[in-house]
């Protein structure tokens, strides 16, 4: 006989699938299992549609529907209980009649936070939680920062030369190879937006999309104070939409939202405003200067910081990150990837 462990296992696997898909909702994974056979698995594929509980127990053959009030329900995350864009998803367990259900960890958000479990078991249905609970909200990091900091989840990323510098204070200047450039392009594919410094903004001119990979453009963020940055820039094509931090102007318009905010305290208030729009994560691409702030307000969650095989004697050096905790290192072509956690945070 399996164990809930196994089963659990399986959960997160699926999660997984709804990656750059389904926020501002976490990713969940859901299998029912009949006398140790699993006869239905779902997962929130979409945001907006069925989440992983609805589409399990759909899957579910129509000979063998009379065996699901029988089979034990395994899902990742807390079912919820409320009507947001789907009716809530412990009605459909009721519905059902299933009598088990064995969470990996508790929904901490304000609409849930344990109420989809007191009403599954103010029904009778029996509750188990906390199996693979830590591997259970990792899977849903940012998920969890974004409603325990009440600001996205921070990603820093950056290339750097051998001998530690980060590009041209002139020019743009190609650090990482195509391997690792494809790999950037997925990353930025799997978070909500992408934010660069204005420097970067203005020598680089980047177009911040996903070209190198199938997935979904972040929203750009740029933080421009006196809205200096040419209107002929690519952040200001039509492909996504960028958020324009400003001190001067607030504004909509098809290729920028301007938004503005006080000269104070620019990064608090920054953070705060995306977390209003439910904006769960952003991948933070440089410079220095808007990296080294976060960097200084400890308010960053993981690092990657990308080490080349390319020379370049002089130009911007690379921030210098603190409280690090290295996690792992990766080969990607001619580079090395080095992956940290924000020590202070674990």
């Amino acid at each position: 006989m399996q164990s809930h462990e196994f089963y659990m296992q399986r959960c997160l696997s699926l999660a997984l699938l709804g990656a750059g898909h389904v926020s501002p909702n976490p990713m969940v994974g859901a299998v029912l299992v009949y006398e140790d056979r699993i006869i239905g698995e779902g997962y929130h594929e979409r945001y907006g549609e069925a989440h992983a509980e609805v589409n399990c127990i759909l899957s579910v053959k129509e000979n063998e529907r009379p065996l699901i009030e029988h089979s034990i329900m395994y899902v990742s995350l807390e079912p919820c209980c409320h009507h947001g864009k789907t009716p809530p998803c412990t009605d459909f367990i009721i519905q059902h009649r299933i009598q088990k259900v064995v969470i990996g960890c508790k929904d901490i958000s304000a609409k849930v936070n344990g109420a989809g479990i007191d009403r599954l078991r103010t029904e009778g249905i029996e509750v188990i939680e906390h199996i693979l609970e830590p591997e259970a909200i990792d899977l849903n990091k940012r998920f969890f920062t974004f409603h325990r900091r009440k600001r996205p989840y921070i990603l820093l990323k950056w290339a750097q030369s051998k001998e530690g510098y980060i590009g041209s204070p002139i020019k743009r200047i190609k650090l990482s190879d195509d391997i690792t450039n494809q790999m950037v392009h997925q990353w930025r594919a799997e978070e909500d937006a992408i934010w660069v410094g204005f420097n970067t903004a203005k020598i680089d001119n980047p177009l911040l999309s996903v070209r190198y990979t199938i997935g979904r453009n972040p929203t750009r963020i740029l933080y421009d104070r006196t809205l200096d940055l040419d209107e002929q820039s690519f952040l200001f094509d039509q492909t996504q939409a960028t958020l324009v931090f400003n001190h001067i102007l607030e504004s909509k318009a098809i290729n920028r939202h301007l938004i503005k905010i006080n000269p104070e305290h620019p990064i608090e208030q920054i953070l705060t405003i995306l977390h209003d729009q439910h904006i769960l994560s952003v991948l933070v691409e440089g410079g220095r200067n808007l990296i080294g702030q976060l960097i200084e307000l400890n308010v960053w969650d993981e690092a990657r910081l990308i080490e080349t095989d390319v020379s370049l004697k002089e130009g911007i050096r690379s921030p210098i990150l603190t409280n690090h905790h290295k996690m792992k290192d990766q080969l990607s072509g001619m580079d090395v990837i080095h992956f940290y956690k924000n020590g202070t945070l674990l």
